[in-house]
């Protein structure tokens, strides 16, 4: 399964979560998204058939190593941007928004670079 970037921030928003809670839920991942149910429903199933998350019978979202793969590498770049903007002089705001459309549509040759400009490599 080839992966949209809504996907990739599905699993960047479970990743975030599971790290500063052990039980992530998918109504936790749509307050976090600000998606409603209906959508978060669809998406965890896709990701779940997928083989990005796995389901707990009581609900619980984890991350398979696929799964976690993907995200850290989002998050990451998210991460890695958003300071490099930051450090470029963009408000914390608008280097957030912009590093997550950028990290999405980045190829793996550019973000490389940038992290061996900025000392990240």
């Amino acid at each position: 399964m080839v992966l949209q970037e809504s996907g990739e921030m599905y699993l960047e928003t479970i990743l975030i979560l599971s790290q500063k809670s052990r039980f992530v839920r998918a109504i936790d991942v749509g307050e976090a998204m600000g998606f409603s149910r209906p959508s978060v429903s669809r998406a965890v199933h896709l990701l779940d058939e997928g083989g990005f998350i796995q389901i707990a019978s009581d609900g619980a979202l984890t991350l398979t190593d696929t799964g976690r793969e993907v995200a850290e590498k989002i998050y990451e770049r998210h991460t890695v941007l958003s300071n490099w903007l930051i450090s470029l002089g963009v408000d914390a705001e608008t280097a957030t928004e912009d590093a997550c459309k950028i990290e999405h549509d980045i190829s793996e040759a550019s973000f490389r670079a940038i992290k061996k400009h900025i000392g990240k490599d």
